[in-house]
C-alpha cells in the first residue's frame, strides 16, 4: 500500500472518529438516566429530585431515576457519580454541605472541582427553626437566650460539614457561644427529632416551611440578608448576628469529563422544566427559588464558595469528628 493511500486512510479513520463522538453525544440519552440523591428521603434534596425527575426525563425522552444513597454528610453519593463512566447517566444533586461546605471541613473521596458541572438548580435561604417549646419566641429573645446559656442549646444538622452544620458553627463564632452540635444521617431525620423536640434549633433548607406553615415548628429568621418572598417579615439572622449572610443551594453534577454536549443538552432541559409555572409553584410550596445557571458559570460559582466557606473554617477551627 502506497504511502499516500495509508495517509488518505489514517485521515479518513480520524475524521470518523472526532464525527463518532458528537454523534453519541446528540444520540443520548438511549437509557434511563440516573439522579442520585445523596441524602435520606424527606429532606429537601430529595423533594426537589423528585420534581425534576419526571418532567426531565420527558424532555430527555428517557426515564430520569430517582436513587437514594445518603451517608457521610453527602459524600458517598456524590462519590459514586464521581467514579461513574463520563456518559451522562449518572449525575447527582449536590449542594453546599457535600460540594463547598463540606469539603473544607473533611476530605472527601472525590474533588469538587473536578466534577462535571451542568447546572444550578434553586436557591434560598436556610431556616433558623427551633421546637415550638423553646423558650424564645423571636430572633431577639434566642439571641438573649443563648447569651445567657451559651452551652445549652443543642443545634441540629444533616451531618458534620454540612452547610447546616456550618451555619450553626457560624453562628457560635460571631457570638461567642457554644451551642452543642448533633448532627444527623440529612435534614429528614434532623426535622423529626426537631418536632420531638430533641434538639433546640436547626438552620434547615426549606423543606421545613410547611412544618412551620402547619404549627409543628417555629421560624425564627432567615440566613439571607435579603427578605425571603415565602415569608417577607420574617427577619434576617444577621440583624441580630454581625455579619452573617449565606444561602442554600441545590444543582446538578455528573462525572469527571462528561462531554460537554452531553451537559450542555442537560443543562438547557433542566432550564425549560424550572422555567414552567407550575414547577416553580410546586418548588415555592417547598420554599425554594427556581435558578438555572449553565455549566461554566455554575462551576465559577462553586469555586468562589468554597474559598469563602474556607475561610469560615479556619477561623472556626472547625475539625471533622
Amino acid at each position: 500500500m502506497s504511502p499516500s493511500i495509508t495517509r488518505r486512510i489514517l485521515a479518513g479513520a480520524a475524521l470518523a472518529a472526532g464525527v463518532a463522538r458528537p454523534a453519541r453525544a446528540q444520540s443520548y440519552p438511549t437509557r434511563p438516566v440516573r439522579l442520585i440523591v445523596p441524602f435520606a428521603p424527606g429532606g429537601g434534596v430529595d423533594a426537589v429530585g423528585r420534581i425534576l425527575s419526571e418532567p426531565l426525563g420527558a424532555l430527555l425522552g428517557q426515564p430520569v431515576v430517582v436513587e437514594n444513597r445518603a451517608g457521610a454528610g453527602g459524600a458517598i453519593g456524590v462519590d459514586a457519580v464521581a467514579k461513574s463512566p463520563p456518559d451522562g447517566y449518572a449525575m447527582t444533586l449536590v449542594s453546599p454541605g457535600n460540594m463547598t461546605a463540606g469539603p473544607v471541613v473533611r476530605p472527601t473521596p472525590y474533588d469538587p472541582l473536578t466534577l462535571s458541572y451542568i447546572s444550578m438548580v434553586t436557591r434560598s435561604p436556610l431556616l433558623l427553626v427551633c421546637r415550638n417549646s423553646l423558650a424564645a419566641q423571636n430572633l431577639a429573645e434566642f439571641v438573649a437566650l443563648i447569651k445567657r446559656q451559651p452551652d445549652a442549646i443543642r443545634f441540629a444538622s444533616g451531618g458534620v460539614g454540612t452547610g447546616t452544620h456550618l451555619a450553626g458553627e457560624l453562628m457560635n463564632l460571631r457570638l461567642g457561644t457554644n451551642m452543642v452540635h448533633v448532627p444527623y444521617r440529612g435534614t429528614g431525620p434532623a426535622l423529626t427529632d426537631l418536632i420531638a423536640g430533641n434538639v433546640d434549633i436547626f438552620f434547615s433548607d426549606s423543606s421545613a416551611w410547611p412544618m412551620v406553615q402547619q404549627g409543628q415548628l417555629r421560624l425564627l429568621a432567615v440566613s439571607s440578608a435579603t427578605p425571603w418572598a415565602a415569608s417577607p417579615q420574617t427577619p434576617s439572622v444577621g440583624a441580630e448576628v454581625p455579619n452573617f449572610d449565606i444561602s442554600n443551594w441545590y444543582g446538578i453534577v455528573s462525572a469527571p469529563d462528561t462531554p460537554e454536549p452531553i451537559r450542555n443538552r442537560l443543562a438547557a432541559d433542566i432550564a425549560k422544566v424550572l422555567a414552567r409555572p407550575e414547577i416553580q409553584e410546586m418548588l415555592g410550596r417547598l420554599g425554594f427559588d427556581a435558578a438555572p445557571m449553565p455549566p461554566v458559570p455554575f462551576a465559577a460559582f462553586v469555586r468562589n464558595e468554597l474559598e469563602t466557606w474556607r475561610a469560615v473554617v479556619q477561623a472556626a477551627n472547625i475539625r471533622a469528628d
